[in-house]
């Protein structure tokens, strides 16, 4: 029953996840920070059984350092994203791992950017993205006051109102969310900004 939520505007990639860790009808604690930051320019929100989402992201993370250790290059975000989907893909056909994934970075070449990837292989760039129950929800509130030029305030206010949705319309109860943001910083390099950590 995760729910991930991510924004792109101007130069900048929110992410928000609930922190609840809940297996059949219990809720086991209330401080999963279900938002991995992969380097200084990219990161991932993950849902799905705990030990699959957890275990491929750190696969994807460890694998995508390698790469700079041997070639003295930074993937992209988008290269990113193809390799994590390439990887899902060729997991499916032997031991699936049972995880949806936001993956979000800004990149000096192409700025903000997000991609929405299923357990599948499944990818596609978006503006913005839901996975879970919560897109049941969150869509039309994207629909209404979506833009493509969101500062990063305006960003955190359509965060909150999403937030709010959620917690006046969705059966279950998940109180407490983490907010990430990863932005154009002020030395034109991505910088990383925690705006709600998962424990408190």
């Amino acid at each position: 029953m995760d729910s991930l939520i991510g924004i792109t505007g101007k130069d900048f990639v929110i992410f928000i996840a609930d922190t609840a860790q809940a297996r059949s009808i219990l809720k086991m604690k209330g401080d999963e920070d279900k938002i991995m930051v992969v380097d200084e320019s990219k990161m991932f929100a993950m849902a799905g059984d705990t030990g699959d989402r957890t275990t491929f992201c750190e696969y994807v993370k460890r694998n995508l350092k390698l790469y700079e250790i041997r070639s003295g290059l930074t993937l992209s975000t988008h290269a990113a994203a193809h390799w994590t989907r390439r990887a899902l893909a060729d997991a499916l056909r032997q031991n699936p791992y049972q995880t949806n994934l936001l993956l979000g970075g800004w990149d000096e070449e192409s700025g903000a950017s997000l991609y929405y990837l299923d357990y599948l292989g499944s990818m596609h760039k978006m503006p913005f993205a839901i996975q879970g129950y919560a897109s049941n929800f969150v869509l039309s509130i994207f629909d209404r006051y979506y833009k493509e030029d969101l500062t990063v305030a305006e960003g955190l206010e359509l965060a909150k109102l999403c937030i709010a949705e959620l917690n006046r319309r969705f059966l279950l109860a998940q109180p407490d969310w983490a907010i990430k943001v990863i932005k154009k910083g002020e030395n034109g390099k991505a910088s990383l900004e925690v705006i709600v950590p998962a424990s408190k």
